[in-house]
């Protein structure tokens, strides 16, 4: 089933090009107009990223936010596309490929140099994350919770557990996993069965809108467990969240930064990608986000990371059972779990 999330997400006829960023474009053949989440993450984007580019090639660059695939849609189908990269999420770029987004062909995004099932032909990842099971210590002083069943479980584990509104939010996995399915059988994912188990924690469950949403909460102690990306449980826990990750069970997925079609610079946004990717660049990126690096050929030990980084970083050594999220499954699937999740939610 060919995915239609952009209209899940905003309505065709609301669409335009005024919400596309500040203002348009630059005419320059060395200026790359750069789409992302806003906030820190960027910021840690133009520092390891963007600011050596530009040293190297004397490239600069405009950065806008926020990244919505639905702006994508109306550049291209307006044939005005004036985004040439930007950071999101790789379905997008796997539903549309050769569509909306541009195939990469750049001789130096070898596939083999990125974990098997991460890429395709749109889209190779930038870094890597995991959905991680965390709960805090303060609302546990007893028993602590320390397998993926323990998320299920409110009357061993009382109280609230925070999710992203999202159904690739690593939860129906971790759902299936609680119920006895073995990691490396997940996909294709039993959907029926993976509902069923979450009807069990419904009414103790909360839906937050935004990844901020999920880091506030946190602080405020709203919730008792989470599951959420990487950089989310790190920054909560800077901020104050006294959160412990639980090394049982957790689902990977990668970052990708990919080209809307008909970008006016999209040999010069892949060279950008591919110079992304690179070690040195790529073990920066990881040390500031608390992401990993992609590319297999790079040694994660190599990364300069917190304590409180390597805390919540399901990529070093002894982190329980990892499960990549299908890109294949999720790509065809998404439109409909979504439907079945928004319709889940309210019933």
């Amino acid at each position: 089933m060919r995915t239609r999330y952009f209209l899940a997400l905003v309505t065709a006829g609301t669409l335009t090009l005024t919400a596309c960023g500040s203002g348009s474009g630059s005419d320059d053949d060395r200026t790359l107009t750069w789409a992302s989440t806003g906030g820190q993450f960027q910021e840690d984007e133009k520092t390891a990223l963007q600011e050596p580019f530009t040293a190297a090639t004397d490239t600069a660059f405009k950065n806008v936010s926020p990244a919505d695939p639905a702006q994508v849609r109306a550049m291209v189908k307006s044939g005005r596309t004036i985004w040439d990269l930007a950071n999101m999420s790789w379905i997008y770029a796997g539903a549309y490929c050769g569509t909306l987004y541009e195939k990469l062909d750049h001789p130096d995004l070898d596939r083999d140099l990125f974990p098997k099932g991460t890429t395709g032909d749109c889209f190779v990842p930038t870094y890597r994350f995991a959905n991680v099971f965390s709960y805090n210590e303060d609302l546990f002083p007893g028993k602590k919770p320390s397998t993926i069943k323990d998320f299920f479980d409110t009357k061993g584990f009382p109280g609230k557990r925070i999710v992203f509104d999202y159904p690739k939010n690593g939860l129906l996995e971790a759902a299936l996993v609680s119920d006895g399915v073995k990691p490396d059988e997940l996909y294709p994912l039993d959907v029926d069965r993976a509902f069923r188990k979450l009807d069990t924690i419904k009414s103790q469950l909360i839906f937050a809108p935004s990844y901020g949403a999920v880091q506030q909460m946190l602080v405020d102690k709203q919730a008792s467990m989470v599951i959420t990306v990487t950089a989310r449980a790190i920054a909560a826990a800077d901020s104050g969240a006294n959160l412990k990750a639980v090394w049982d069970f957790n689902t990977t997925d990668i970052g990708a930064l990919v080209i809307p079609k008909g970008s006016p610079r999209s040999k010069l946004a892949q060279d950008a990608i591919a110079f992304a990717v690179e070690p040195e660049q790529a073990k920066e990126y990881a040390k500031l986000t608390g992401t990993a690096p992609a590319r297999v050929d790079i040694d994660i030990n190599s990364v300069d990371y917190s304590d409180r980084q390597k805390s919540f970083n399901a990529f070093l050594p002894d982190r329980g059972r990892l499960t990549e999220q299908s890109k294949e499954w999720w790509i065809e699937h998404t439109d409909e779990v979504l439907e079945r999740w928004t319709e889940w939610k309210v019933g």
